[in-house]
């Protein structure tokens, strides 16, 4: 019993990835999830050209195990182990809420807080819509901007993953990025083309408690104070950093913590 203990203290300290499990979303397709600890369940929601193993290393990631936290951290569709089917009709219909909604039905969550960053925000702002099962969330690394179904920054990155397109100086890193660690181009083209979008009336109807946190560097996506405003029983704060790194340092996991408790 002590080894395993010690075993399970140096997974959490170095950052060890848990062993993927997989479910059978509604359409078919495999998603994978990794799922450790025990307690009030909390939903980790990556970003784009990512995957789950990104909480890996975060500070957040080890509080909430070691606090007691069961931690639960999904490859959204098209990312990571999840599947990555090529048909765009796999992408539509808030296809990855779909999912996310299912996995936390197969694990039989009655009550659950999602915490989403930069592009998981936005899935995690559509989730808030239509489940009544999140009790709290966290939108970190958002603006306002998402909320516009015709936002210049989505068509642009939707059209940089698209096959024969054009770079311009904004996309070619990102595409760059993409192709060096080996992810699904098509994917991404489609993730970002059917991104879901969720207006400021629908999220004024958001009744769970919800954190915006961002970075003071970090207005790309619009303003996280604008974000804070249109949503109902949202707190905000506003940290030191930038939107690649705030998520990983301590101040992010000490904002989140406080809000969780």
């Amino acid at each position: 019993m002590k080894r395993i203990l010690i075993l399970f203290l140096l997974q959490i300290s170095f950052g060890v990835q848990a062993q993927k499990q997989f479910f059978i979303s509604f359409d078919g397709i495999e998603i994978a999830y990794t799922d450790e600890g025990k307690g009030t369940a909390v939903v980790l929601v990556h970003g784009f050209i990512n995957d789950g193993s990104s909480w890996n290393a975060t500070v957040l990631k080890k509080e909430l195990l070691q606090k007691g936290y069961r931690v639960i951290v999904p490859d959204l569709r098209g990312n990571g182990s999840s599947g990555k089917p090529q048909e765009e009709k796999f992408y539509t219909d808030d296809a990855e809420i779909k999912d996310l909604q299912g996995l936390t039905s197969y694990l039989k969550l009655k009550k659950f807080t999602v915490v989403g960053y930069s592009r998981g925000s936005i899935i995690t702002a559509k989730w808030l819509t239509v489940d009544k099962h999140i009790k709290k969330a966290v939108l970190g690394g958002m603006g306002i901007d998402f909320t516009d179904p015709d936002w210049e920054r989505r068509i642009l990155f939707a059209n940089a993953f698209a096959e024969g397109a054009v770079l311009t100086e904004e996309t070619k890193g990102a595409v760059a990025y993409a192709i060096s660690i080996n992810a699904d181009v098509k994917a991404l083209h489609y993730l970002q083309k059917h991104q879901p979008v969720t207006g400021p009336i629908a999220l004024g109807e958001i009744k769970s408690k919800v954190l915006v946190v961002a970075g003071d560097e970090d207005l790309e996506n619009g303003n996280p104070k604008a974000l804070h405003s249109a949503i109902p029983k949202s707190e905000f704060v506003l940290l030191k950093g930038n939107h690649n790194d705030v998520y990983k340092t301590d101040s992010f996991s000490k904002a989140i913590i406080s809000f969780l408790k």
